[in-house]
């Protein structure tokens, strides 16, 4: 995906302007900023879901997911009909409790969202993004409000989607940014911009040492 000289700019106000951006095929690109800098703004248009005053992003493929910060279930609905929301697209039913299984909430399929925990719903979330397959996964916030043990589980899950899947994830904490990416493009804003654009080494989830390594590699650049 190629994004360029996109402008964004609500009320008259550039959230974003002029801004490049490529995120590789097959990758786990983070992009990481303080709140309010305009880096979920800016996952929306590389998402499609909101149109740009200005540039073209490219290389989108059609199977697009996309989580969302708050994992917005309908409470009156179990988990598998959430997960299934999507699809009303004919899926079958093999397709809905495979990916209900792969995120590890099997046992939890035909619970109401008010009966599952936060790292519950946010894993319920991925799944309903999942099940139609898609090519490219769009994370605003995965990780938020999540304790350690969660936040572990949750990014093995995604780190298992890669290369199949491409992940662009907005985050404003760089060590969960640490532990997962392929790449760290730090930002601030607005307007957005970029301040580093960082390749990190394999494998991942990465350990405590080796997140520690990236953030103080980051820090040192990008304050």
């Amino acid at each position: 995906m190629v994004a360029r000289g996109l402008g964004w700019s609500p009320g008259g106000s550039p959230v974003i302007a002029a801004f490049d951006l490529d995120l590789p095929r097959g990758q786990l690109s983070a992009i990481v900023g303080r709140s309010g800098c305009g880096k979920s703004s800016l996952l929306r248009l590389l998402a499609g879901v909101r149109v740009p005053d200005q540039g073209v992003v490219s290389g989108v493929p059609s199977r697009r997911g996309f989580v969302f910060q708050d994992p917005a279930l309908l409470p009156w609905r179990s988990l598998r009909e959430n997960v299934a929301l999507p699809g009303q697209l004919g899926l079958d039913t093999e397709s809905i409790h495979g990916v209900i299984a792969r995120v590890g909430l099997a046992e939890h399929a035909e619970k109401l969202p008010g009966e599952l925990s936060g790292g519950q719903r946010m894993r319920a979330s991925l799944a309903r993004a999942l099940v139609s397959r898609p090519d490219v996964l769009f994370l605003d916030e995965p990780f938020a409000a999540l304790d350690g043990v969660t936040r572990r589980d949750l990014a093995a899950i995604i780190a298992s989607l890669l290369p199949e899947v491409t992940v662009v994830m907005v985050t404003h904490d760089l060590a969960d940014a640490a532990r997962l990416a392929d790449r760290v493009v730090v930002v601030d804003g607005p307007p957005l911009r970029v301040v580093l654009d960082l390749p990190l080494p394999a494998p991942r989830p990465r350990g405590p040492a080796a997140v520690a390594e990236v953030v103080a590699r980051v820090e040192a650049v990008a304050s």
